[in-house]
């Protein structure tokens, strides 16, 4: 990935909060040259990143030089403010720069009118892991997206965990219901699962440290075995009528965690739909 930016092709970031910081942080591990990032944020100065110099840290897109042509842009801002960074980002983005968005709801066409049809568009949905490394980003593009622009948007993603493609633009309200928000229906597993072991008389710091650190071994155990389905691992936990079975009883009754988890992605697909217009 590093080879691609330049002093003169630079990698442009426009919004490093705790997303963009995430991201940033990621490709300088991976080797981006650090003064090869440009970073916009009016909230961003020298010394917030490692490595990146002064001079390439702006307040506003309209700051940037016009000579500054970038290899890549992307766009990590609030939706509410992108018209306006659009227009201001307009005199950097030229023919074969991969524009990325990872702002909610932005669609690709908004992109489109924005910059023209000469750039290559990517649309993302990476989720908070990607913080330590962990996450993992849908994606989907533009039509005729170039081929090295494509795996360059995989390549960026993949600094801060795994990427994944979709075949169509209106999957991705799906994608923000299903790993975008997913952190946070996992941590509240956690909170309920420590509730419950406190109404059943531990602690709340012994129920805590029991229900956050079973959730971290299970996600390790996954990680570790990709090949092994979730059902299964779950099956060699299970045995017959043991606790556990108990417990699944209820977990998987007719209108338990499968049915909830169902409506919860669906109430937050639709909603990303309404967000969306």
């Amino acid at each position: 990935m590093h080879d691609q930016f330049s002093l003169a092709s630079p990698l442009v970031l426009v919004g490093c909060g705790h997303m963009g910081r995430a991201l940033a942080e990621g490709w300088l591990k991976a080797g981006l040259l650090p003064a090869a990032l440009v970073v916009v944020d009016p909230a961003v100065s020298f010394g917030s990143l490692s490595g990146v110099p002064a001079e390439n840290f702006y307040g506003a897109p309209k700051g940037l030089p016009n000579k500054l042509k970038a290899r890549v842009v992307v766009l990590a801002v609030k939706p509410q403010i992108i018209a306006g960074v659009l227009t201001g980002l307009k005199a950097i983005v030229q023919t074969g720069t991969l524009v990325v968005s990872v702002a909610g709801g932005i669609t690709l066409e908004t992109l489109v009118e924005g910059f023209g049809e000469e750039p290559d568009y990517v649309r993302a949905m990476p989720n908070t892991p990607a913080a330590v490394g962990a996450g993992i980003t849908g994606l989907v593009a533009h039509r005729g997206i170039h081929d090295g622009n494509k795996t360059l948007a995989s390549d960026l993603f993949a600094a801060v965990g795994s990427a994944v493609w979709v075949p169509a633009e209106n999957h991705m309200n799906t994608v923000t219901a299903v790993s975008g928000s997913g952190p946070a229906y996992v941590f509240h597993l956690v909170e309920c699962m420590a509730a419950a072991g406190v109404r059943e008389g531990l602690t709340e710091e012994t129920a805590s440290a029991l229900a956050r650190q079973t959730i971290i071994g299970a996600a390790k155990l996954l990680e570790a075995d990709v090949e092994t389905s979730a059902s299964t691992f779950r099956e060699r936990v299970t045995s017959p009528a043991g606790t556990t079975a108990a417990a699944l009883e209820v977990l998987m009754q007719e209108n338990g965690l499968q049915v909830l988890m169902r409506h919860a992605i669906r109430a937050a697909r639709k909603r990303g739909e309404e967000l969306a217009g």
